[in-house]
């Protein structure tokens, strides 16, 4: 049996680079299971790879999609066959991007009945993301104030409604004035638009002089560094991506000193953690958007996987409203 599938052979552009065709698929082996796809999305952390910025940890050809969820069909030896026809999150296994994905079964996520597909396939990166950095990374309370940019993203709405949920105080940093009022009402205390008021002068106002106890990075470059100073003697600078393609300048956050410097990478996080808390962690963050107190963003377009380049372009698309870009199998 053959089922589509998106691949990239070389590194380079996201759009020019992926490419759609079809693969075998097999039945699930030992502690494995196999999943019809439903929906997956296309996050910036799913096209980053594909320019070569991990070429060193990244096999080619390669499927891409870290996250999405799946409808059971086939469980391998040893899995419980009461998996069989639930919606689950397909977790640290293959690509997402592709009809058809085995995945091992310990580490799968229910989904519950009413939750809904484009939600579902949204629970993984950046809401786990944003909870370990402000649970476990940051340790974010009253008391506390957190600076992040590019906060118009899935990401940076998530941070405020965590700032209402722990109390702390989030300074959200934007380019624009477009995703000011909905940041406000998610939960940020103020909305910093570098298009109209100095980054830097305008934190210092708004701590009075202090700085931010805590920063997100997920630009780098000079916005990255430009965010690190508006941070208080002995702050916590995490570094999270690389939306703009360049490198944090180390020499000078090291020559600095005056703040820790943290680098995020869920992948670490993935290694380190028991099947017990990973399970744990999701049921949280499944818990707080039954009970209405997260909200994920709703899907902006949808397309088929034979139409990936669209749905690439679409994602990368500048100036776009807010709403996911997803993928159907």
């Amino acid at each position: 049996m053959e089922a589509g599938c998106v691949r990239f052979y070389e590194f380079g552009r996201p759009r020019d680079s992926v490419q759609y065709g079809l693969k075998p698929i097999g039945f699930p082996g030992a502690g494995k299971i196999l999943l019809r796809m439903l929906a997956s999305p296309v996050n910036p952390s799913d096209l980053i790879p594909i320019t070569g910025a991990y070429a060193h940890r990244t096999s080619l050809p390669a499927i891409p999609g870290y996250e999405g969820v799946g409808k059971v069909i086939a469980v391998g030896r040893d899995v419980s066959p009461a998996l069989m026809g639930k919606r689950v999150l397909p977790l640290r296994g293959e690509g997402t991007w592709q009809e058809y994905v085995t995945s091992p079964a310990e580490w799968a996520v229910p989904v519950p009945d009413e939750m809904d597909d484009y939600t579902a396939a949204q629970l993984y990166i950046n809401p786990v993301t944003a909870w370990v950095i402000c649970t476990e990374t940051l340790k974010l309370g009253p008391g506390d104030t957190l600076v992040v940019n590019a906060a118009g993203s899935a990401l940076g709405r998530i941070l405020a409604q965590f700032s209402k949920m722990l109390g702390f105080r989030l300074i959200a940093v934007t380019r624009s004035n477009y995703y000011t009022d909905e940041l406000l009402r998610l939960g940020a205390s103020q909305v910093i638009d570098t298009a109209t008021s100095p980054l830097y002068d305008t934190v210092m106002e708004l701590t009075e002089g202090d700085g931010a106890t805590a920063g997100i990075d997920s630009i780098g470059g000079p916005s990255g560094m430009e965010l690190s100073m508006c941070l208080r003697r002995g702050g916590t600078f995490v570094t999270l991506g690389l939306l703009s393609g360049i490198p944090l300048n180390g020499a000078e956050l090291s020559r600095r000193g005056s703040i820790d410097v943290k680098l995020f990478h869920l992948r670490r996080w993935n290694q380190q953690v028991w099947v017990q808390t990973w399970q744990a962690t999701f049921n949280r963050i499944i818990s707080m958007i039954m009970e209405g107190h997260l909200s994920l963003m709703t899907p902006a377009a949808c397309y088929p996987l034979t139409e990936i380049r669209e749905a690439v372009q679409a994602a990368e698309s500048p100036g776009r409203n807010m709403g996911k870009i997803m993928l159907r199998g």
